[in-house]
């Protein structure tokens, strides 16, 4: 298992269970927010402070949160929503669908804390005994096979799963990846300074502590968290970064099954495969070679109570959100309070709606289609997908650095993208998945094996171009390069990311910003790596390559000299997708919007120009903050700039921006050698 109230006690009536309400009913927030506005700063010296200050003033980090932002709080009005629909659900009634049913009797189990403290540490005991009864590399290379084939610990050891193959996007071959780790990532095992040293002690506390909870006297549960945390650093150090993942070039290496059993022959492949029901693969793509290398030495240099204590780890960090309450309190004492300095956990209610969604999201995205998603809102999207999709083409077709070569097939690849809004036009069938309205433990187990399984019979079967990768009540967007697709759930075409009752210059800065900076990442770093079919090709000839990372590294130079926390800056190289995305993306949305209303008579509203509305309303998606502990981990791992960067990053860019707010050379939000990619 690898993923991050039954009474109705909220004054609000919408979270009743018997009252239901649509989204459209809840307290109304427009995607253009005067009352967000600092009129005290100058939107030419810091646009976001100008556009954010007083939402941050009004909107403080609630204290079960890291951060919390405009994101963050329709994430959390739609699962306000949801726990509505989950509370009626989970009530017996007669008239339920097999759909309805699995969600409310999921969401039950999760709420049924009695039961859960009850059960203690039985829902871990089978596996921590078959841990014990390990003797060699054969038991222990058995015991990883049967935790992968029941679906439980898939990425235990290692990672093992399909995809589509980077050079035929058509077929589905099975991949093997890195194994997990304890810590977010693996510079967390290998920087130096003072504070990474500070982590690595905490962690290895924390571990202990876990060891002590299932039995381990002081002494022991010591060294075997020394135990595992040895292991853990040396896997990581063979990891590539970060930086280095965002080249797919360098997580392509397909090999045989008798090439991969030579790169780790103490990995009984065979065995293994054939327990997945996936016994005549014969092509494993390996991600990280280098990973499987380091795996198989410390195979050998390490005792078989060294990995056992690994193992008891993995099984332990795993599991412990659905033991009892000690078990939650100390996983949040050190990945949420100390790692991410979050004070509170989470209420009970908010974390099951959460694994509902992620174990059965489907089941639950078709209830918060059904009441939330108008035929409207996904009209509008589609129209405002196609308008950003032709100011993509005139750009493309006018691009001054590009040659006609290449030209030619960015428009083909513009031009074979898919688009998909609100929601999958096929809905996904749970019903092999066994739920039970008294066995979170097991639910999890089961709805996760039965994923697991699912992504697994892909491999050797034709491509379904039709799937998702997020559940429709997710408040995100993505691009997906092997499909050649991008993806707006439902989730986030709400209010006051997508407002209905406003006009376009808000809605084009806010959503259609969002849908060009999906588009844009076709084209990012990443993304122009793969061609109009999803395969890893180079389409570019060699001056207009060289041209585009010329470009594009003036953005990440731009990017790098930003501060985060303490002495930890932008890691401009990380992210450079996202930061041309928002560039490319806002530019794109401008020019939409400019011909979607050509021959409008556009007039000033509250003061503001509809220009100043543009960039107004494309500004505040991002309002929001962190607290320094999370900003410390995001510097590590995110791919995305800090909210404030986002924003005015981009407008410093734009001489759009500085002729609506009239802005002049030297001041901040005009840069005296602009960035432009697209």
């Amino acid at each position: 298992m690898r993923y991050s109230l039954p009474l109705c006690l909220a004054t609000a009536a919408f979270l009743c269970a018997q009252d239901v309400k649509p989204i459209s009913e809840l307290p109304y927030s427009p995607s253009l927010d005067v009352t967000s506005l600092n009129a005290a700063v100058n939107p030419c010296e810091d646009f976001y402070q100008f556009t954010c200050g007083n939402w941050i003033e009004k909107n403080p980090i609630p204290p079960d949160q890291p951060a919390w932002s405009v994101y963050a709080k329709l994430t959390f009005d739609n699962q306000r929503f949801l726990w509505g629909i989950l509370e009626k659900e989970s009530k017996p009634a007669p008239n339920r669908t097999p759909a309805e049913q699995k969600i409310g009797d999921y969401y039950h189990a999760c709420m049924d804390e009695s039961a859960i403290e009850k059960a203690g540490t039985r829902p871990i005991q089978s596996q921590l005994k078959e841990i014990a009864a390990i003797q060699d590399l054969v038991g222990l290379s058995r015991f990883v096979t049967s935790e992968h084939r029941l679906g439980v610990e898939t990425s235990l050891v290692f990672g093992f799963g399909s995809n589509q193959d980077f050079e035929d996007s058509q077929s589905v071959i099975a991949f093997a990846m890195r194994g997990d780790l304890g810590l977010p990532d693996r510079d967390y095992y290998t920087k130096t300074d003072p504070k990474s040293v500070e982590i690595r002690a905490k962690y290895v506390e924390h571990v202990k502590q876990m060891f002590g909870m299932v039995g381990d006297a002081p002494a022991a549960a010591q060294a075997h968290a020394n135990q595992a945390m040895a292991i853990e650093t040396e896997l990581a150090k063979s990891m590539l970064t970060r930086v280095e993942m965002r080249n797919p070039h360098n997580l392509l290496h397909k090999m045989s099954r008798a090439q991969l059993k030579t790169l780790t022959p103490a990995v009984d492949w065979d065995s293994f495969l054939r327990a997945l029901g996936e016994d005549k693969v014969e092509t494993i793509n390996v991600m990280e070679p280098a990973f499987y290398q380091a795996l198989e030495k410390q195979l050998h240099a390490r005792s078989i109570d060294e990995w056992k204590s690994f193992l008891r780890w993995n099984v332990i960090r795993d599991y412990s959100n659905y033991l009892s309450s000690p078990f939650v309190e100390a996983h949040f004492a050190f990945y949420g309070k100390y790692l991410r300095g979050v004070p509170e956990l989470q209420p009970r209610w908010r974390r099951c709606v959460q694994w509902v969604d992620r174990d059965l999201g489907e089941a639950l995205g078709q209830v918060f289609v059904e009441k939330t998603f108008t035929p409207e809102t996904k009209a509008r999207t589609v129209a405002m997908t196609k308008e950003i999709e032709r100011a993509m083409k005139e750009d493309l077709k006018a691009l001054p650095w590009m040659g006609e070569e290449t030209r030619k097939q960015a428009l083909l690849k513009l031009h074979s993208i898919i688009n998909k809004v609100g929601y999958p036009d096929k809905w996904r069938d749970y019903s092999p998945v066994d739920i039970r309205s008294a066995d979170l433990a097991g639910d999890v187990e089961r709805a996760q094996r039965f994923e697991y399984h699912r992504q697994l019979a892909k491999i050797g079967k034709p491509l379904d171009r039709g799937e998702w990768n997020m559940t429709p009540p997710t408040v995100n967007a993505y691009y997906d390069a092997q499909m050649n697709d991008i993806n707006f759930p439902a989730g986030v075409l709400q209010p006051p990311l997508f407002d209905p009752k406003l006009d376009d210059a808000p809605n084009y800065g806010n959503t259609g910003a969002t849908i060009g900076h999906e588009l844009t990442h076709g084209f990012d770093d990443e993304g122009r790596q793969f061609d109009a079919k999803g395969n890893l090709k180079d389409w570019w000839t060699p001056k207009d390559g060289e041209e585009f990372e010329r470009r594009a590294k003036c953005v990440s130079d731009q990017y790098s000299q930003y501060p985060i926390v303490d002495d930890l800056k932008i890691n401009g190289k990380l992210t450079m997708g996202e930061d041309v995305a928002d560039l490319g993306g806002t530019l794109l949305a401008y020019i939409a919007w400019k011909h979607a209303t050509q021959g409008q008579d556009l007039k000033a509203v509250d003061g503001f120009t509809p220009d100043q509305r543009f960039f107004i309303g494309m500004a505040q998606w991002a309002c929001g903050d962190m607290r320094p502990e999370m900003k410390r981990e995001m510097a590590l791992t995110n791919p995305h700039s800090p909210e404030q960067y986002r924003i005015n990053g981009v407008v410093s860019n734009l001489p759009e921006f500085a002729r609506a707010f009239s802005c002049k050379a030297g001041q901040r939000m005009v840069r005296e050698n602009a960035c432009r990619v697209w």
